[in-house]
């Protein structure tokens, strides 16, 4: 039991950030047009300061299995997810060809940074972040490849996103770290990159928040019970139980295992909720299953990370 609350008590504060967003966002002190500079700030500043924060000097990322096999796995598990919605996405209900590619393409991923990261540093400290950063490249790949499929889209174009600031600072993060170099860099600069980086996740997590307000408009026109149900069942119910099957067979590093834990927990990511508007999707439904697997995953994140962690022996 002492160990159930060890791990509630890394989860809530994950949801009270999120709902400081939302607060902040009610009573317009983080108003939507402020959201676009906060987030090009996060992504393109604050989240490769983390990352190279985390991976120089990371004994982990030195040894080859975990250069190689956590994106691969990343990609493997987003292609789990949005192939099984994919079969299912008729068998829901749901009416509409773009209303199934949405629900393929958003519940299928799961959220693999801003949720993630902190659970990852408050349950695993040490190197275990490194690797989570090495395997979203895996899934940010995914992300911009099959997710785009699923709904219709896809071409050189939209896979240009792939080169961006954090894909780019994990590259020269981990060449840096390779050579040694978290050895020998001026004191000031890694210092610099940790102060920056410690501001990542929470800011982050408060702009989640306070899209999921803005989002919360769109769901008070419709429940869509079915669509919420469905989307829980397989991101919540279905999928963790494959991903923590992948992390107890394979013989990966204790790091990757711990990843994979976090990450077979994790509700629907938020950014297809931007691929539905811009691509062709329903951003409607996209909006339902993250909001309906973000609260309902309040309650089950605990349940899996704890399950998790002892099916795989950490």
């Amino acid at each position: 039991m002492n160990e159930f609350y060890t791990v509630l008590s890394a989860v809530l504060p994950v949801f009270c950030l999120a709902v400081v967003g939302v607060v902040l966002r009610k009573v317009e002190w983080l108003t939507e047009e402020a959201d676009a500079s906060l987030m090009r700030v996060v992504v393109n500043v604050l989240t490769p300061a983390l990352i190279l924060d985390k991976v120089l000097g990371n004994a982990a990322l030195r040894r080859p299995e975990n250069l190689f096999l956590p994106p691969v796995l990343g990609f493997g598990g987003v292609a789990l997810g949005v192939g099984l919605c994919w079969l299912l996405r008729r068998r829901t209900g749901l009416k509409g060809d773009a209303v199934q590619r949405t629900f393929a393409a958003t519940t299928g991923i799961q959220n693999y940074g801003y949720v993630p990261l902190p659970l990852v540093e408050q349950l695993f400290p040490g190197n275990t972040t490194g690797v989570l950063f090495v395997h979203n490249l895996g899934v940010d790949t995914a992300m911009w490849t099959l997710c785009l499929i699923a709904l219709g889209r896809g071409g050189w174009r939209e896979w240009g996103r792939l080169i961006n600031a954090p894909i780019i600072a994990v590259v020269v993060a981990l060449g840096l770290n390779v050579i040694g170099a978290g050895e020998w860099l001026p004191k000031f600069t890694l210092t610099t990159a940790h102060m920056l980086g410690a501001c990542c996740f929470p800011l982050g997590i408060v702009l989640i928040g306070a899209t999921l307000a803005d989002s919360s408009r769109e769901l008070r026109q419709e429940l869509g019970l079915r669509t919420l149900i469905w989307s829980c069942v397989v991101r919540l119910g279905i999928l963790p139980v494959f991903m923590l099957l992948i992390a107890y067979f394979l013989p990966v590093s204790k790091e990757l295992k711990e990843v994979l834990v976090v990450q077979a927990a994790m509700p629907a990511a938020v950014f297809p909720i931007v691929l539905a508007r811009h691509y062709g999707g329903d951003s409607l439904t996209a909006v339902r299953i993250v909001i309906g697997t973000s609260l309902v995953g309040f309650i089950t994140i605990p349940f899996w990370l704890r399950l998790g962690m002892k099916a795989v022996g950490l």
